[in-house]
């Protein structure tokens, strides 16, 4: 079993109710933030006895206290049908350990996790809920779907549709998708922090042999085809990989943070460290 995932909002959370992550509003319990006049934050069970005796204008001093809030998580997921390819890893077995470990992580510590997966509209949808068998709805929602949409067009009406508070939102994808629409759907999350995942396999990249009969398949517009691999057009290949992460690399940082590369097998500390490297 994959361990918890831990993470942290860019910036003060704005959540319903406590939880676990820094907010912006102060109260009387929590983390000490510091100390202001009473006037300031008129609390009476907050005052500081000792501040407020050295106070040399003789003003009443109170602690004030850092309030922690919960939010929401959320995975949108593309559901076109180049995510079911299979190399040197299974990108949608990936793609379901990663949302699955996310559910398991958020609800354990009082967030809420939600999921929207999308084919050319909106074909699965799970309401963010704090429940502790969240993780187990999505590990059975997910098992029971084979991508299989000609695009990824409805991931711009679920992106639209997640108004309101500021929240995580986790784009899953391999992001083979036009560049308009990768640029579309980051100017519609503007506002919340978006993290974005870009599943990858090293068969299509660094493990193409330099020479040999391969055999593609178009998963989108079907039908296969065979290639003879030579070193020129591996490089040309390689070439247009770099360029595909790089455009996705500026465009993410352009919104916050950079993508998450998930190639082959899911790794939940890794992960963790990125979400929490890229938090700042």
């Amino acid at each position: 079993m994959t361990g918890d995932i831990l993470y942290r909002l860019r910036g003060p959370a704005v959540g319903p109710g406590p939880g676990a992550h820094r907010a912006r509003d102060t109260g009387g319990l929590g983390v000490f933030r510091d100390q202001v006049p009473f006037w300031r934050h008129p609390d009476a069970r907050r005052i500081d006895l000792r501040a407020t005796l050295r106070d040399p204008f003789e003003g009443t001093v109170v602690r004030r206290f850092e309030q922690r809030r919960a939010l929401e998580v959320w995975a949108l997921v593309d559901l076109s049908a180049s995510m079911r390819f299979r190399g040197a890893g299974a990108t949608w077995d990936l793609t379901t350990e990663l949302c699955v470990a996310l559910a398991r992580s958020a609800t354990r510590i009082g967030d809420a996790f939600g999921l929207i997966g999308c084919g050319a509209g909106p074909d699965l949808m799970l309401p963010a809920s704090r429940r502790r068998g969240t993780a187990d709805v999505v590990a059975d929602r997910l098992a029971a779907i084979r991508p299989r949409g000609r695009s990824a067009d409805g991931l711009l009406a679920a992106a639209s549709s997640l108004a309101g508070r500021r929240k995580l939102v986790v784009v899953v994808s391999d992001f083979r998708l036009p560049d308009a629409l990768i640029g579309a759907l980051f100017e519609r999350l503007q506002g919340h922090d978006v993290v974005p995942v870009s599943i990858e396999d090293g068969a299509l990249g660094e493990n193409l042999p330099a020479f040999g009969l391969i055999e593609l398949e178009d998963l989108e517009g079907g039908g296969k085809r065979r290639v003879l691999m030579r070193p020129s057009l591996r490089a040309r290949w390689l070439a247009r990989e770099t360029e595909r992460r790089e455009f996705l690399r500026r465009l993410a940082l352009r919104h916050g943070r950079p993508p998450y590369r998930l190639a082959d097998r899911f790794d939940g500390d890794d992960f963790s460290r990125h979400l929490l490297g890229t938090a700042a």
